[in-house]
């Protein structure tokens, strides 16, 4: 669907800055002329469901098909519906070949413009602005149904870096989509089909510097606005005190920074639910002009379990007078029994030992062990010595042997008579 809002979005801005006469007409036998003043055409072709796309034929027999035109034809489709867009169309009669059913008709939109509202220049992280833009004709607001029903926009946001163009696309910063809405009636959206567009932004991009764009898509890359905003950190700190007495409420207690909220301007409202699902709300805003808090009070309950909260906080921007709005995501806390102190001691000593214990068994193990392994090892020495004295021994005793057997017996010389 995002992809068919992109498309309808292409057609309808791709008309900028030309100038067309604004009529409807329906088309006799699937024929239609285009006048020489006629600079760009945006017409729907309705058809019998599940039918094939019409075939376009120009006056001068060229054919234009869904998934085969030029440059200067953009066209969407649906099951039983044709919705095509043409720059500089060829004056003359054009002729729609298909299953066109009687309602078809051709609309000439004239000084289509996309508007939209301009961001403040210094806007702050996890603050939520509402933002419009509006689609008009001939100054007009355009409620083209067929139109805005498939029309959907997005805000985005990219790091700015300087001269962003000359770099490669790989080295340049990827947008970050923050808000995308439609002509719905839904959320901020005031009535669906009026030509105005509106959307809650969250600022969630980090503190820096960005461009911020509406865009959309299928090809066609449009800004209808581009311009450089920063991002502060947020000026609001926020601080809850859980109480763990029956006679003492909670505290939620939100501070605004010096020199960034105009004092006295803090505000909120939450909406707190016990462990039992009930719900309750709480307000208050700032005592005095010159509170830069604002403090408040949830009832406490003993009852054991999870409890949360959210809301909103609402503040005054002190240079400008920008009214600021913070939602307050889901925050939640426990309740849980009373601590026997007395009893988490023991407990803790008790604890204590046997992890002691288990030091001093794991202590003696280690030192058996080291002690086996010194006996192991003195014994394997000692056999070595052993069998190297032994071999030393026989080597020895075998050399003896071999040098008597190598010395000749004495011979005793009698004297001859």
């Amino acid at each position: 669907m995002l992809r068919i809002g992109f498309a309808l979005l292409g057609l309808l801005v791709s008309s900028l800055g030309y100038a067309a006469q604004s009529s409807s007409m329906s088309l006799l036998d699937n024929r239609f002329r285009v006048d020489p003043s006629i600079k760009q055409i945006t017409f729907v072709i309705y058809r019998a469901q599940n039918s094939q796309p019409v075939v376009l034929v120009r006056p001068d027999g060229r054919k234009y098909y869904s998934h085969r035109s030029p440059e200067n034809v953009r066209w969407y489709q649906e099951s039983s519906m044709d919705i095509i867009s043409i720059d500089n169309p060829m004056p003359g009669p054009w002729q729609a070949i298909g299953k066109v059913t009687p309602k078809n008709k051709i609309k000439l939109i004239s000084h289509l413009k996309l508007s939209a509202d301009a961001l403040p220049e210094r806007l702050f992280q996890d603050e939520e602005i509402k933002f419009t833009a509006r689609l008009t004709s001939d100054g007009q607001p355009l409620v083209l149904r067929d139109f805005l029903d498939r029309v959907k926009l997005k805000v985005t946001f990219t790091k700015f870096i300087e001269n962003e163009a000359s770099l490669i696309k790989e080295a340049r910063p990827v947008p970050v989509e923050i808000g995308e809405f439609a002509d719905d009636g839904q959320g901020l959206d005031e009535r669906a089909g009026d030509g105005v567009f509106t959307v809650k932004l969250p600022i969630s991009p980090q503190p820096g510097k960005y461009r911020v764009r509406i865009t959309s898509g299928n090809g066609v890359f449009l800004r209808a606005q581009e311009q450089e905003v920063l991002v502060y950190p947020n000026p609001i700190e926020l601080a809850f005190i859980q109480s763990r007495q029956e006679d003492q409420a909670h505290q939620i207690i939100f501070s605004g920074e010096q020199g960034m909220i105009q004092p006295g301007s803090l505000a909120a409202h939450i909406e707190h639910t016990d462990a039992q699902r009930e719900m309750i709300a709480v307000e208050g805003a700032a005592a005095t002009k010159e509170a830069m808090k604002v403090a408040l009070s949830v009832p406490y309950s003993g009852v054991i379990g999870e409890y949360s909260w959210s809301g909103e906080l609402f503040a005054t921007e002190l240079g400008s007078g920008r009214e600021l709005m913070f939602p307050l995501t889901q925050y939640t806390y426990s309740v849980v029994k009373d601590i026997d102190l007395a009893e988490t001691r023991r407990l803790q000593e008790q604890e204590r030992e046997k992890q002691l214990k288990l030091l001093e068994e794991r202590r003696i193990l280690e030192a058996r062990e080291a002690q086996r392994t010194k006996s192991i090892v003195l014994i394997a020495i000692s056999n070595v010595v052993i069998i190297v004295v032994g071999l030393v021994a026989w080597f020895v005793m075998r050399k003896l042997k071999a040098k008597r057997a190598a010395i000749p017996e004495m011979q005793l010389e009698m004297p001859k008579k």
